[in-house]
Parts: structure tokens; sequence; C-alpha cells
């Protein structure tokens, strides 16, 4: 669905990568904003500007859905927290989604969604139908998944002669994660043995899910037939009790997890994803530094290092952001990374 600049665009969800989200749109020439989604009562009635420290704007934040799917807007950028953090199943962001696309709405969002066909034919339907009813598209899109898992690989498949086995290793420290609601009640660092356990279940879903597309994604592009996604994860406990910005790890508490996904074919591993999280890097050795490294094993053996991200939240919130005139201008439906141009920093360069 073309538009014509400004782009109208509404920030959902204002969290770690919502904030930097929102404080881009209203420092980018070409963007307006045009709502703000926000799930914090005491957000709600401030002035947008007032939340990421910026003059006022004269949009006002609301809680009120129906309001935002009245509004006349060309974009959602959709990055609120997964819905099963609010004690709902992911049909609720399916719904939320198809909701914003039937109402005119392109969608871009950070909540998965980056090759929906791994959900299965229902949600496709369902989303191709708002799509259709809205004359718009939807994107998903963040930087893993989203990026070092699905379009670094393929990119560097592009100097492969023979593929054999590709693997994705991401290494995160959340040392200085401020959001007690992702680092404590998402990712469980600060919970007891026992309390992790019981709590990990529909993270666990939603992890495997997420990861499945990346690895879905790949092995389409790359014309492989998967018989099956294998997840598996194990935690570690801390040996003393130290302090992150969300919080005190005690000892005996969990302070790390690790996440291994692998696309199988005939038993074989095709495509591993391996995610560790840590809450301290520093005063947990065990599994590896924070980091990104990507393997491909075949001819020839290619080996890919990004040693670190400073501001993870910003470069999802930054390849979102980007992606916003791709996706506005494609024809209406699911687009996938495959799909749309490459996304790039275009008119973000600063030289000093």
């Amino acid at each position: 669905m073309p538009v014509n600049a400004p782009i109208r665009v509404v920030q959902w969800a204002t969290g770690s990568i919502g904030r930097y989200a929102l404080r881009s749109v209203l420092s980018r020439p070409g963007l307006q904003l045009a709502g703000v989604l926000v799930y914090d009562p005491d957000k709600t009635g401030k002035d947008a500007g007032e939340l990421v420290g910026m003059p006022p704007t004269g949009v006002t934040c609301t809680d009120d859905v129906d309001r935002i799917l009245a509004l006349d807007a060309d974009c959602v950028l959709h990055m609120p927290l997964p819905a099963f953090s609010f004690g709902t199943d992911q049909t609720s962001d399916v719904e939320t989604i198809c909701a914003l696309l039937a109402s005119g709405k392109n969608v871009i969002t950070t909540t998965g969604f980056v090759y929906p066909k791994s959900y299965g034919p229902g949600v496709v339907e369902r989303v191709e139908a708002a799509c259709a009813a809205g004359d718009t598209t939807l994107h998903g899109t963040g930087i893993n998944p989203g990026f070092m898992s699905d379009f670094l690989p393929l990119a560097l498949t592009g100097l492969s002669d023979r593929v054999d086995h590709i693997y994705v290793r991401e290494s995160s420290d959340f040392r200085g994660h401020p959001s007690r609601q992702v680092v404590v009640d998402l990712v469980g660092f600060t919970r007891s043995a026992k309390d992790y356990t019981a709590a990990v279940r529909p993270y666990r879903m939603f992890q495997r899910s997420l990861f499945a597309e990346s690895v879905q994604l790949v092995a389409d592009a790359l014309d492989v037939r998967l018989d099956e996604v294998e997840e598996s994860d194990d935690f570690e406990l801390a040996t003393r009790e130290f302090e992150i910005a969300a919080g005190t790890v005690r000892e005996g508490t969990v302070c790390a997890s690790r996440w291994v996904f692998s696309g199988l074919v005939r038993g074989r591993p095709f495509m591993t994803i391996e995610v560790v999280y840590k809450a301290d890097a520093a005063r947990v050795p065990r599994w590896s530094d924070p980091g990104f490294v990507l393997h491909i094993e075949g001819v020839p053996h290619m080996t890919l290092s990004v040693d670190e991200v400073s501001h993870g939240p910003a470069a999802a919130a930054a390849h979102a952001i980007n992606a916003i005139p791709a996706v506005c201008a494609a024809p209406p439906g699911i687009r996938t990374l495959l799909d749309l141009p490459f996304a790039t920093g275009r008119g973000r360069v600063r030289l000093r």
C-alpha cells in the first residue's frame, strides 16, 4: 500500500525496544508520530515526548485499543512483550495484529512473525485475510530472530558451493537491562530452581516457536525440507549473590539459561541455533561469552563473529524502523525478509 511522506506511525508499547523506537520516530525526517499505545497506567495521558525526554509532541499516550484502531495512520510499530507474559497465549498477538491490519495499517512487529508459515496454514490464512481487508502488509523483524539467525546465514550461503550445517550462537548479557518484567518475569533470572522450572513452560513454548521461524525460513530459502525442530534448554544457579540493574540475584537462584534449537533432516541437524542468556556475564563463567557467532560447515567453511552489539533493544528497534518505507510500499500480505528490499541505515550516516 504505497503512501506519501510523511509516513504516519503508531508506536505500540513503550518498553525497552518501544521507547527507543519512539525516540527514533520523533527524530527522523519523513516519519510523523500518529499515536502511542501504552500498557502502564502511569504513562496514560502523558505526552509522547515526555516518555523519552524530548519536547512535547501533541500526541497523548493512550491505553485505548479502539482509539488506536480508529486513527488515520500508515504503519504500526508493534513492540509489546509476548502475549503469554500478560497471561494469554499467542493467539492474542495474532488477533491484535489482524485487527490493526484490517483497520488499514501496515504492521511491523518484534514479537515474532518473521516467518508466519511456521505457525501453520490457519495463522497464515487469518493474517492474509486481514491484509486483504485493509490493503496492508505484515512484516516481522528484530535482531534475533530477524537478522542474526536468518538474514545473516542466508547472506553468507551466497559464498557457499556446498552447505553441510549452519550454526548460529547468541550470548546476551542482561546485567544492565533495567526491566524486571523482562529479566525476572520473562527470562526467569533471580527465581529459585523450583519456581523457574514451573514458570518457564510458557516461555519455552514461545522460544521454540520463535526460533523455529528462523530455522524454517532458512530451510525453505535453501530448498531444504525439515522433519522437525528439536528444542532443549538448561539453566545455571548463582554461586554467590550479586546485583544487576533489574534487582538482586541471590545465591542458589537462576542466573543463566541456554537454549538449543535444531532443524533436523532424517535425524541429522541442518541448522542449529544456540541462545545463551546471562544475568551478568562477568559472574557467570559457564557457556559462551557475549556476542554472536555464525559457522557454516561445507565448501568453503566460514565463520563470522559479531563481538558486540552494545544496545540490543536499539538494534532491534532500528531494524524495524529502517524497514518502514519498504513495508509501506509493499503489496498487501505477509512479507518476510525474503520479499522486501534489504533494510539499511540510509539517511542515518553522521560523519564527525
